[in-house]
């Protein structure tokens, strides 16, 4: 393949938390009522041209697993769903971002969509990792990063965050 899309497209909502290092967008192929095969393989594609290494979904059922495989991706899956083990959800998400990140592997998190929830875990895990000092700090600076508020559902997650590393 040659041309513009040789190496695939950028998948959309595409935003860099950390710069090289963790991104966030909506789930490649598009979300679970327009999903698409082909706009997947395109946006993995593009993903590993870009050095991306992993993928962290924190969608409610993992889906999309063996395509990350094939595209040369490892993956982990940390559903989040709310209730009582929300917090233990999010310490092994948390785990997992900062070993990654630490190992310099270039990660990607998705949910179905660029959501207030995974707005709130971008967040969260700005203050579990102790990058900014407060939950209201983080807010701002992920409200101010992806140029909306975080509305209910992502303070909910930031209502459940586990104790810092």
């Amino acid at each position: 393949m040659r041309g513009k899309w040789a190496a695939g497209i950028e998948p959309r909502s595409f935003t860099w938390v950390y710069k090289g290092i963790l991104a966030v967008s909506e789930r490649p192929g598009g979300s679970t009522t327009v999903h698409r095969r082909v706009r997947r393989d395109e946006e993995l594609l593009w993903l590993k041209h870009q050095g991306f290494g992993r993928v962290i979904s924190i969608l409610p059922v993992m889906q999309n697993l063996s395509a990350y495989f094939e595209h040369g991706l490892s993956a982990s899956h940390y559903a989040l769903r709310g209730g009582p083990q929300q917090r233990e959800v999010l310490e092994a998400c948390y785990l997992d971002l900062a070993n990654s990140m630490e190992h310099k592997t270039v990660v990607l998190l998705h949910s179905d969509e660029v959501s207030d929830r995974l707005l709130g875990v971008v967040a969260g895990y700005l203050v579990w990792s102790e990058k900014v000092p407060t939950v209201p700090t983080a807010i701002a600076l992920v409200e101010r990063l992806f140029k909306r508020s975080i509305g209910p559902d992502g303070r909910t997650v930031l209502a459940d965050l586990p104790e810092a590393q």
